[in-house]
């Protein structure tokens, strides 16, 4: 091999290495971003992961908005009507937010309930969020299948 040849193989061979190594770095920042929508079914069952930020769909479940009177704490249920999840939230919910609304929660579990860093509302009454109906009808297909007895 002639050294004109080595040093093109030596400089090829560092730049797909220098690319390989952003496109993990890269792939690997976007998997820790990345947060997954459950229903409060799915948590139930143990599918969210415990500790990690994700999403929470559902419905605002009636009667059950509870606001502190010297802040902006906020304490609400969110439900997909088979199983419920307690939501604590801190700050100015959207304008939309009321009871029996759709809603997509940001946060984590602490503690058995869910504690919410950002509140989406649905944006007029025949819209479901993709996500949230899909989650709904899932757990309407998981509740289906399961034995009675």
């Amino acid at each position: 091999m002639t050294p004109t040849r080595k040093r093109r193989l030596i400089v090829v061979s560092l730049i797909l290495a220098a690319v390989g190594v952003a496109a993990g770095l890269t792939a690997l920042a976007l998997q820790q971003n990345m947060t997954y929508l459950y229903s409060p079914s799915e948590i139930a069952a143990g599918h969210a992961p415990a500790g990690a930020r994700f999403r929470l769909g559902g419905v605002v479940l009636e009667q059950s908005i509870q606001r502190a009177k010297d802040s902006l704490d906020v304490h609400f249920v969110v439900t997909d009507r088979f199983k419920d999840m307690p939501v604590e939230y801190t700050g100015i919910l959207p304008d939309l937010f009321r009871e029996g609304q759709s809603i997509v929660a940001t946060g984590a579990l602490k503690d058995g309930h869910f504690v919410a860093t950002e509140v989406l509302a649905k944006h007029d009454e025949s819209y479901m969020p993709k996500e949230v109906k899909d989650a709904i009808e899932k757990a309407k297909q998981a509740h289906a299948d399961k034995p009675t007895g």
